[in-house]
Parts: C-alpha cells; structure tokens; sequence
C-alpha cells in the first residue's frame, strides 16, 4: 500500500491563516496605520479590509478599521469593529480605549465612561485616558468622580496644567471654592500666563470676599490681554468694596469704554461715580444703563440715590418710584426712598418704609425672633411686660431709647436689650425697669417685643411729636463725675470736646469724618480742648501726640458712662455725625455737629437746630461738600463762645 506523503502541520501558503497571510496582512495593518496618520483615509480602509480578508482573526486590523471608521466619523462601524477585537481579545487596553472615543463621538457618554474604566484597570497609567474620563465626568456632571479622576491623573503628572484646570472647574462645581482656587493657582504656577485660569482663580476670591486676592489674579490677567471689559469690571467692583473708590474708578471707565452698550458694566462704573461724590457724572452714566436695559429696577434705585445726593429730590422719589413698580420686593429701593423722605421731613411715609431696611443686607440691622407678638402700638400694654431691644448701631440706640419712657408710661413693664458697652450707660433711663446686654443676660418671659428703630413708627412720629427733652440720660456717679473733674485740671477756659471721625467700617465714613489736621482753624482760640476720640487712625493719632493744645484723656475712658462722666465735665462738645454726637445730645449738653452736605436723616434739611436734641447746634457743607467752610465757620462761632465763658 502506497502512502500519501504527510502535509506539513500548519497553514497551507497562500491560504487564510498561513505564515505568509499572516505577515501579509500584519503589513497591510501597518500600512493602514501609516495611511490613516497620513490622513490618506480612503486608502487606509482599503489596507484594513484587504488585511482582514487575509486574516479576519486579526486585532490589530480590526482595531485599525476602528481608528479609521472614527476619522471618518462613521462611529457606529467605529464600535463594531473595536468591540469585535475586544472579544477576540479582552486584555488589549487599545481596544477599549477606541471603542471609548468612538462612543464618546457618538454622544453615548455613560457607555464611553464604562469602556475608559474598563480600559484603565487595564493600564492605570494611561494619562490621556484618565484625561479623557474626568472630560466625560465633567460633561456628565458627575463632578465628585471627575475630581478623582483628575486627582489620579496629578498624581502621574503632577505638573499638568490642564488637569489642574479641570480640577479646579469641578471642584468650584461643588462648591468647594478654596480648594478651587488652588488648583487655578496652580495652572498658574505652571503657565504663568493663563489668562482663563487667572479669570477663574479671580472669580473664585471675589465671589468669597476675598477681594486683594481676587485683584492679583485679574491684575496677572490684565497684563496677558489688557483689553477685557469684563476683568476690569469685576476687578472695579472689587476695588469698591474694598473702599478703594480712587483705583476703582480708572478700571470702571475701561470696562465702560470697552463694552459701552453692556448696561451692567455702565451701571456698575456709575456706583463708582457714585462713592466718589461725582453724582452728576454718576446720573448721566445711570441713565445710559437705562437706555439699554429700561427694564431693571436697580438702575432706578442707584440713579435715585444720586439724584437725591444732588438734592434733586422730586426727581429721585420719581426714580425710586419706577424701581418699587418694576420690581415691588426690591428692599433697597424702599429703604433709600424712606431715609430720603425721611431727610426731607416726610416722616408720614418715611417711618413705614424704613421697614424695608431689614431685608436689605447692607444695612446691618440686628434681627431677633421671639414667642410673643410685635407690638406697634396695635394693643394696650397696661400690666404687660415688652421688651425693647436695639437693632442698629450705638448712636441709633442711643436716640431712640428716649422711647422707653413713653412706652413705660402707657402701663407697660419695659425691659431694654442693648449692645453689652451701652448697657451700663441706660440702666437708669427712666422708665426702663431692667435692662440687658445683648447675648450675654437672658431674657425674661415678656408679652411683647419691639425693636428700637421701630418705635418712631409705632407712636406715628412726626416733626412736632418728637419726644425731645433738653436731657434724658441719667447723670453718670458723683465719683466718676469727681474723677473726671480731678483729671482735667482748672476750669480756667472754656473746655471743649473734639471728635473728627466715626467707624471707619461706616458705609458713609468716607462723607462724614475728616483727617484731625482739618480742625487746625480751630485750635489757636483760647480755649481748652479736649480729645474724645476714641482709636485714632494712625496719621492722626501721631499729629494728636505732638499736640500739646489737645489734651487726649481716652486711655482713661472705660466705658460709656466714663465718655459720659467726661462729657458732663465739659462746655461743648464738637463733632462729626457719630455715637458721640448722640451721647452729648442726649445728656443736654451743647454740641455742634458738622455734618456733609447730605447728611443722615435725623439732622434733616436747610436747619442749624435738630428736633431731636434741643441743645444741638447744625453746621453743614454747603454744594462744595468740603469741611474747610464747616471748620471756618465753627472757628468764628467758638470765638463768640469762648468770649462769654466764665471762670469757676
């Protein structure tokens, strides 16, 4: 019996499967993928099918006709052909890593987000996939998982700047705007000149306060690209919240000259205008806004208040008028229009609108809540206990705790909540049965509660039913009196007060305090001064120390009744619109208050008198808003003054 010769064991030549098929088609792969970087797509289809009709076992090809189906933006062939290498071959990270992009490119995200995951426990160090899956993350808005991802990622390539950037983008995302504004800073550490990051870095400060920081992020921007309207803007409205008015104000023009028909960034540079005392530029920049957006209340609000500050008044209760009517909950606008009417004696309609103030969160009123109803004079009283509590600063308590008196006369048992420094001071207002320091003495059981700055409104104050009576603060003790006297020495001339300056955090400190060497006028009349200014700001409190014509007693003052014993001690007391201006006032003591051009509305308008304080004398800026007149005319006064004083 003839044997037929044995075949060799393997692929016949020629064949599908051969040696030589397979290298012919590992060949036409690679030059499929030197056609496809070429960008030679046709061609490189035609070597992926022709590799595949030698070998269709092969992954490299099918992974290839993948990359080429994906250039060529046919996704779903893109899909088939890598999920077919993935199930001939599981391990091969490539294979996922194309089906990702080809899902991706497909918009099917949480499916290209499964195969970049897939692919990763395959290759963790894969940095452009870890890339490529915080991108979908992000996109996705799974912004906890995209920070991990971007934390990984940093962690192979700690000095990549994109990475950084995302992670900051998904961190301000949930709100964790510290740690934001870290990874914008480092983008910066690594590409100095990064203008979105800066952006960011800087969005991030201004919108937690953080205004100096803030500023140094918009100034890196700036200097890469100068010219955004948008930067400069937030960067002036930085500035102003800082108080720095004078810087802001070159910054707010830019951004206005940029971006001229953008209403918000007119508006934003008239506000500017606007603290800086230059109200007729401020209405005209206001009124630009307008033009461009009619619709906004706030516009109305601001161009009203610098039209008021103009003593346009009719105009400006117009401006708040068209606020309230566009937008009847814009708390602003009724508060601004309640001062001003106030100011200019319409209290009918001012004291009900000053409601307002406390929802408007400049303001700064200190609300409380209780158990029991409000009382604003809607029930009787009599056999009732209330408590007055204070709700704005030192001086505002001060005026109206004269009130106590009229709500204790209706019956009432009154207990007083004050400010713990002011507590010692009205513990012996007439009428006021107990009073507290706020936070630090519990509350008794009460039957109502009424806030200080809204008993004007409950006892429908007008003009003519101001409870003014020359004193209503107690006398401070006989030994403090005693002390006082002892310290200042011989009551040889006359012995007069000086304050120059308010809390400098005042939102109106800027009008109404002036630098010490303003009152030099003053200080050559034969009289004795006396400094009741408490913490100096520094450029004074070196010129008071080289003063010997100033005697500065503060160090000595521990509290208000000290401030009160002093005060009693002397003739007159001269000062600007502050805590100490209500204190003198409210001891009967002559006082002569300066005050701006448009003052708080408790001095009211075109008076030298107040209502309030019957011992009170008005010095005002005139149109110039400039205290050297105010000082002038106080030093003219004083010589009349001191010329009718008599030894003791």
């Amino acid at each position: 019996m003839k044997h037929k010769p044995r075949r060799p064991v393997g692929k016949s030549p020629g064949k599908p499967g051969s040696s030589h098929s397979q290298t012919t088609a590992d060949a036409l792969c690679a030059a499929a993928v030197r056609l496809l970087r070429a960008g030679d797509l046709v061609q490189a289809e035609d070597s992926c099918r022709r590799a595949l009709s030698l070998d269709a076992g092969s992954v490299d090809a099918l992974r290839a006709m993948g990359q080429v189906c994906l250039a060529l933006k046919r996704f779903d062939d893109a899909i088939e052909w890598f999920a077919r290498a993935i199930r001939l071959d599981i391990s091969a990270p490539e294979s996922l890593i194309g089906l990702a992009e080809a899902l991706r490119s497909a918009g099917r995200l949480d499916d290209a987000i499964k195969a970049y995951d897939r692919a990763l426990q395959l290759r963790p160090d894969a940095q452009d996939c870890w890339d490529a899956l915080g991108e979908l993350l992000q996109r996705t808005g799974r912004h906890a998982e995209a920070a991990l991802a971007c934390d990984r990622l940093l962690q192979l390539a700690p000095d990549r700047a994109t990475t950084w950037f995302r992670l900051g983008e998904v961190l301000e995302a949930q709100d964790r705007r510290d740690e934001a504004a870290l990874a914008f800073d480092q983008v910066l550490k690594a590409t100095p000149d990064h203008v979105d990051a800066a952006n960011k870095a800087g969005a991030v400060h201004f919108d937690a306060g953080r205004y100096d920081e803030a500023i140094a992020r918009f100034d890196r921007s700036l200097a890469v690209r100068p010219d955004q309207a948008g930067v400069l803007c937030l960067k002036a409205i930085a500035l102003r919240r800082l108080r720095r008015y004078q810087d802001a104000q070159p910054c707010g023009q830019r951004a206005h000259v940029l971006a001229p028909h953008d209403p918000d960034i007119a508006n934003s540079y008239g506000c500017i205008l606007q603290n800086l005392g230059r109200h007729d530029e401020a209405v005209a920049v206001f009124d630009k806004a307008i033009a461009l957006r009619p619709q906004t209340a706030e516009f109305y609000n601001h161009r009203g208040t610098s039209l008021a500050e103009l003593h346009r008044f009719d105009e400006a209760f117009a401006s708040f008028d068209r606020a309230v009517a566009l937008k009847p909950d814009l708390a602003d606008a009724h508060w601004n229009a309640a001062l001003f009417r106030l100011l200019t004696g319409d209290f009918a309609r001012g004291w009900a609108a000053r409601e307002w103030g406390r929802q408007c969160r400049a303001v700064g009123f200190v609300e409380r809540s209780f158990d029991v109803p409000l009382w604003l004079a809607d029930a009787p009283l009599a056999g009732k206990t209330i408590l007055l509590h204070s709700d704005e600063g030192l001086g505002d308590t001060i005026q109206f705790a004269r009130y106590a008196t009229l709500v204790a006369a209706q019956g009432a048992r009154v207990v007083l909540e004050v400010d713990a420094v002011l507590q010692p001071l009205l513990s012996g207002l007439n009428g006021v049965a107990q009073c507290l320091a706020r936070g630090i003495d519990a509350v008794p059981a009460i039957d109502y509660h009424c806030p200080l700055s809204s008993l004007p409104l409950a006892f429908a104050t007008g003009l003519d039913t101001i409870p003014a009576v020359p004193r209503y603060l107690p006398p401070a003790p006989a030994e403090r009196l005693a002390a006082w006297e002892q310290r200042l020495g011989r009551h040889d001339k006359l012995r007069v007060g000086l304050v120059w300056s308010g809390n400098p955090a005042h939102l109106n400190d800027h009008n109404r305090s002036m630098p010490l060497a303003t009152l030099e006028p003053l200080l050559d009349r034969d009289v004795r001064f006396i400094s009741l200014q408490k913490e100096p700001r520094p450029h004074d409190k070196v010129q008071l120390e080289r003063r010997s014509d100033i005697l500065d007693l503060t160090a000595e003052i521990r509290d208000f009744v000290d401030t009160s014993a002093l005060i009693d001690s002397l003739d007159l007391v001269i000062t600007v619109d502050t805590s100490v201006a209500h204190l003198a006032g409210a001891l009967g003591k002559p006082t002569w208050i300066m005050l701006p051009y448009t003052p708080d509305y408790r001095w009211l308008l075109g008076r030298d008198d107040s209502p309030w304080y019957p011992n009170v004398r008005l010095f005002r800026q005139d149109a110039r808003r400039d205290y050297v007149d105010v000082v002038a005319r106080i030093a003219e006064a004083l010589v009349a003054q001191a010329a009718g004083f008599t030894p003791e």
